[in-house]
C-alpha cells in the first residue's frame, strides 16, 4: 500500500462488500459476514442437461447473494478474488482438470458494465489453481439476456452460445451465479459439438 492509498484508508476505511461495516485492512468481508459465508455449504449434483456435473460453492442468499450484487452491479472487481478463492478452496478434486472457461456474457450487458463477471472470477480461479485458462472460446450471438426472464423463459428460449474453433476434451465452465442452467446448457452443447467430452458447470452460487 503507498502513501496515497493509506491516507484514502484512514480518511474512507475499508467496508464490507456485503454489509457496509467497517472490516480491517484490504479484506472484502467484515468477520460476521466472512463467519457467515463460511457456514454456507457448497452445493453438487447432476448437471443440467449436456453438463456432466454442476458445483456452486453456496446459495444464492445472504453474504453470497451480496457479493454477487457487489461485483455486478456495484462493480467492486476485487469481489471476484474472493469468490475464485472459495471456489479453489472448497472444489473437490474430483471436479478439477479441466480447461477453465468463463461462460460469455450477453454482449451489451458485458460492455455496460465494462467487464464481465465470469471471465473476472474464471481468470484467478485459474490462475489460482493452476488450470489452463481460455477466453474467447465461446460467443454468445445476440444481444439477449436472462436476467429479468421467467424460469420457463429462460429454459424456453435459452440464449444462442457458438464455439470458435476446436474445444478441449475437458472443460470447467466458470460463472458467478448457476440459476435455471439455461445458459450453461447453452455453452455445453456448443462445447460438445466443438470436440469436448466432459463439461463441468462451476459457480459461486446457486439459486434454489
Amino acid at each position: 500500500m503507498d502513501l496515497l492509498d493509506a491516507l484514502g484508508a484512514m480518511l474512507v476505511p475499508p467496508t464490507c462488500a456485503a454489509c457496509g461495516r467497517s472490516c480491517p485492512g484490504d479484506a472484502e468481508l467484515c468477520a460476521r459476514c466472512l463467519r457467515r459465508l463460511g457456514e454456507a455449504a457448497p452445493l453438487r449434483g447432476a448437471g443440467p442437461p449436456g453438463v456432466d456435473r454442476a458445483w456452486s460453492s453456496a446459495p444464492h442468499q445472504g453474504v453470497a447473494r451480496e457479493l454477487v450484487v457487489a461485483l455486478k452491479y456495484r462493480r467492486l472487481t476485487p469481489v471476484a478474488l474472493a469468490m475464485a478463492e472459495r471456489i479453489h478452496l472448497l472444489l473437490p478434486e474430483a471436479l478439477r482438470g479441466g480447461v477453465v472457461m468463463p461462460v460469455p456474457a450477453a454482449p451489451l450487458r458485458s460492455l455496460a458494465r465494462g467487464f464481465d463477471p465470469a471471465e473476472w472470477i474464471a481468470a484467478r480461479f485459474a490462475e489460482l489453481s493452476g488450470s489452463t485458462y481460455v477466453v474467447g472460446a465461446l460467443r454468445r450471438a445476440g444481444a439477449g439476456r436472462q436476467v429479468g426472464r421467467s424460469r420457463a423463459e429462460r429454459i424456453g428460449r435459452p440464449p444462442r452460445i457458438e464455439a470458435r474453433g476446436g474445444a478441449p476434451r475437458s472443460v470447467l465452465l466458470v460463472d458467478d451465479v448457476l440459476t435455471t442452467g439455461a445458459t450453461v446448457s447453452a455453452c455445453a452443447r456448443a462445447l460438445r459439438g466443438a470436440g469436448a467430452v466432459r463439461v463441468v458447470a462451476v459457480t459461486f452460487a446457486r439459486r434454489p
